[in-house]
Formats: C-alpha cells, sequence, structure tokens
C-alpha cells in the first residue's frame, strides 16, 4: 500500500498520520521521490480503513499495490517514465541506442569508437575504465584513465557516457566523469552500493543478475527509487541456464513483462546475452520490434584484438549495418 501526501501537507498533519499508521502496526516509512513525499505501509489487510485516509487534507491518494516492489510498479505510476538526458529521452517511444567497446583500451580507440558510432546513429557512448573479469588474471581495465579518455570522447562527439561502478569507493571519481551509471548484472543485489547511488542526481542503468528473477530485478529497482533516484533504466542482458552454446539465455520475453509490471525503461544487451557477434544483429531487431527502449551493443575497431569481449563485438561496418536495418523496424528516432 502507497500514501502519496499532498503538497500542501503540513508536519502536524503527517506527523498524525504516521503515529494514526504505527498504532495499527503497519510500519509507515516516509521516501521523497521527485520532490513528493510518499509513505508505503507493511500491508493493507484493513483495506477499507486504509482507503478511508484520504479524506485527510494531507493525503492525496492512497495506492493499493499487493506486489513487494512499490514505487517502480505501474501502479504507482501508470504512465512510462521517460528519463531526459540532455536533449536524449529515454522510454518516450524512440529507439535509444548505447553503443561502444567493452573496455576503454586507449585514448585513440575510445575517440575513434565515439566518432564512428555517432556517425551510425548511436545517441550514447559505453566504455568501460573499471572491469569485473571472471578471471583475476584478465584485463581490468584503466581505472581513471579509462574515464578520462570517455570524458574527451564526450567532448569530441557530444555523446554522454555510461560506464559501470563497480565499488562505492569508485563512486566520486566515476560521478566526475560519467552521466549515466552502470550497475553491472553481478552488483544488482549490492544493496550498499544501490543505496549510495540512490543518492545521486545521476541516471542508473541497473542490469539484471545473472539467475535474477524479474521481482528480484524490480526489487533492487526499488532500492534505489526508495532513496530518492527515480531516474532508473533497467537493462536485460541475458541470465543464466542449461544452455552452453550462447553466453547467456537473452530473454527478450522481459520487455512485455516488465512493460506490464514496471513504469521503468528497459534496455536489451545482445551483446552479453549472446556472447557471438552474428546473433547481436537479429537479437537487436527482434528487441525492438517487442518494444524495448533501447538498446546496448558492444563495437570495436578490431574485435580480434580487443582486450575483452570481442568476440560479441560487432565492427564499425556490421554496426552501420545494424543502425539502418533497424530502421526499418520504425522506432529509431529520425534525425
Amino acid at each position: 500500500m502507497l500514501i502519496a501526501l499532498s503538497g500542501q501537507s503540513t508536519t502536524e498533519e503527517i506527523n498524525y498520520l504516521v503515529n494514526r499508521l504505527l498504532q495499527q502496526h503497519l510500519n509507515p516509512q516516509i521516501y521523497q521521490i521527485d520532490g513528493k513525499s510518499v509513505i508505503t505501509v507493511s500491508n493493507d489487510s484493513n483495506l477499507s480503513e486504509l482507503m478511508a485516509l484520504e479524506a485527510m487534507n494531507c493525503v492525496e491518494k492512497v495506492i493499493p499495490i499487493a506486489k513487494p516492489y512499490k514505487l517502480v510498479s505501474r501502479e504507482y505510476l501508470p504512465n512510462n517514465s521517460v528519463i531526459k538526458i540532455g536533449s536524449i529521452e529515454i522510454g518516450s517511444g524512440n529507439l535509444q541506442v548505447i553503443a561502444g567497446p567493452c573496455a576503454v583500451e586507449s585514448r585513440e580507440q575510445i575517440i575513434e569508437t565515439a566518432i564512428a558510432v555517432k556517425k551510425a546513429g548511436a545517441t550514447i557512448l559505453r566504455g568501460g575504465a573499471y572491469k569485473p573479469r571472471t578471471s583475476p588474471y584478465s584485463f581490468q581495465g584503466l581505472g581513471e584513465t579509462g574515464l578520462v579518455f570517455l570524458a574527451e570522447a564526450r567532448k569530441v562527439t557530444g555523446l554522454p557516457v555510461i560506464t559501470e561502478v563497480m565499488d562505492i569507493h569508485h563512486l566520486d571519481t566515476v560521478c566526475k566523469y560519467t552521466d549515466i551509471l552502470q550497475i553491472g548484472s553481478r552488483n544488482m543485489q549490492n544493496y550498499s552500493l544501490l543505496k549510495e547511488l540512490a543518492a545521486i542526481n545521476k541516471p542508473v542503468m541497473l542490469k539484471r543478475g545473472l539467475a535474477a528473477t524479474l521481482e528480484e530485478w524490480l526489487l533492487a529497482a526499488e532500492y534505489l527509487m526508495a532513496g530518492g533516484n527515480s531516474k532508473i533504466i533497467l537493462c536485460e542482458r541475458g541470465i543464466r541456464t542449461f544452455e552452453t552454446y550462447t553466453r547467456n539465455t537473452l530473454d527478450l520475453s522481459a520487455i512485455p513483462a516488465i512493460k506490464e509490471l514496471s513504469h521503468l525503461p528497459i534496455f536489451i544487451d545482445p551483446s552479453h546475452g549472446t556472447g557471438k557477434w552474428k546473433f547481436v544483429k537479429p537479437m537487436a531487431m527482434a528487441a525492438a520490434a517487442a518494444g524495448a527502449d533501447g538498446l546496448m551493443i558492444e563495437v570495436h575497431p578490431l574485435p580480434s584484438e580487443a582486450y575483452s569481449d570481442g568476440e560479441q563485438s560487432l565492427t564499425f561496418n556490421n554496426f552501420n549495418i545494424l543502425m539502418k536495418d533497424l530502421k526499418i523496424i520504425g522506432k529509431m528516432e529520425r534525425g
């Protein structure tokens, strides 16, 4: 159950309401979302009594929500959330494309890639500076040097940048250089990190965990929104199943499911979802047709020499072909 408070509520009115809910053992919690105050209660067994609270001056609306995630639910916000990053709108109906290398390897590499993906039609540049790798011997990223190169690529092209934040200790550094913060699949349920990101006024892309259910994924997003950050972008990047031919199993059914359950925009990452560059285009096309709000595509000048994930990266030419074919779907923003 959610209780949305009126913008004209007084402190005395809110305190009276909270005390009333405490007396009913409903464990009220107050949150600030986009400048608005809402109260969650632990259960709605006394539904008629709770609905009667709408008669109070401080209550704008009582919203019955049975799901464990409240604020990210479609019941809380029937309309789609739209996240603005400069002139870019995520969730407004146009397909946005994030593109770039798995890892920033050099200044020349990231700037060359940024110029190429922008020319093809990408609207956001990706690149990893801190890399969570399965093997401790694999390339771990350039750290802050990589972030500096990303910022320079943004200056050259005008593309906003997204990069992964792995650790609370890196947060201030990453925030200095990036426009969107990415939480990788391994950190989806890193609740300490989620709470810190919830307090930051930057969009956050939350990737689905390797074996996370939709409910677990949305509850992770709830941590962000309950902490005050409503600029959340979900990203399906494949889940772990018994199939081993592809790197992961890309769950395209998550698109309509999330659209039904939540107001948050959803991206698809067919690069990690399949692990094979030949499969990226058909899965990207399918995701666009299924209603995804955006795509995240790995692109590298020379995939055979990439420090990480070269086997799933598109060349500049293949990315250009993909972007041209996506226009057939009819969802690409017209320039």
